[in-house]
């Protein structure tokens, strides 16, 4: 009896330190992928916060995505062509909501006049600073949570 109870005390003991190494080990992965999580979400410097620029122009599709909803647009160009922009909103759905926007917020075909941020190297993209929806006349910011202290 005594030799049946001792054998199941080691195998006890073995399943423990498997335990312990397999949390180990997991803890250890963790650790190692954590810093490139956090290098997958940009900074938004690429933007010239000094600038707002304002885009009149034709919504193409709004993607309501994480990490950050995207605004195409249609924008005549000098030549009357329309050059695509793509315009970043600076967070993602869940404080856009909080915000008073929603997936139906712009739809494709929608005529705007877009507040932006530009992008520094001159291409043709930004950050929205402020939306303007040119038939209803509704306004769209995105800036600080109601009742968030700095």
């Amino acid at each position: 009896m005594t030799r049946l109870l001792d054998l199941f005390l080691v195998r006890s003991r073995l399943a423990i330190q498997r335990a312990r190494l397999a949390g180990a080990l997991a803890l250890a992965i963790g650790v190692a992928t954590a810093p490139n999580l956090a290098q997958a979400h940009h900074s938004f410097a690429m933007y010239d916060q000094t600038k707002i620029v304002t885009l009149n122009g034709t919504v193409k599709e709004f993607q309501w995505t994480n990490p950050h909803a995207v605004v195409w647009l249609l924008v005549p160009s000098a030549s009357g062509d329309p050059s695509l922009w793509s315009v970043e909103l600076p967070t993602g759905p869940g404080n856009l909501a909080r915000m008073g926007w929603s997936k139906h917020s712009l739809s494709a075909g929608d005529k705007v006049a877009l507040d932006i941020n530009p992008l520094r190297d001159g291409r043709s993209g930004g950050s929205l600073k402020k939306a303007l929806l040119v038939d209803s006349g509704k306004v769209l910011i995105v800036g600080p949570l109601a009742g968030a202290k700095p």
